[in-house]
């Protein structure tokens, strides 16, 4: 299973959701769904943006546990 750490991420380098919804430009229900996890896809470039915005690499921002937490089985 995939985890987004979207919230540590923000935790660490100190800014809230507001700033990085404005950075990236996305709605504020989105990134609220990506920092809680409850999304199934990324478009890449919005994982570019937040890692810009960030200042970090794709994997401080997702995360592979072992597992088969998935609901589709697959």
């Amino acid at each position: 299973m995939i985890i987004i750490n979207v919230d540590v991420m923000l935790a660490r380098r100190k800014m809230s959701v507001t700033e990085l919804t404005q950075r990236v430009g996305l709605t504020m229900a989105n990134v609220s769904l990506l920092k809680n996890g409850h999304v199934k896809a990324i478009r890449l470039s919005t994982l570019d943006k937040i890692c810009e915005a960030l200042s970090c690499q794709p994997g401080d921002v997702l995360e592979y546990v072992a597992g088969d937490d998935d609901e589709d089985g697959a």
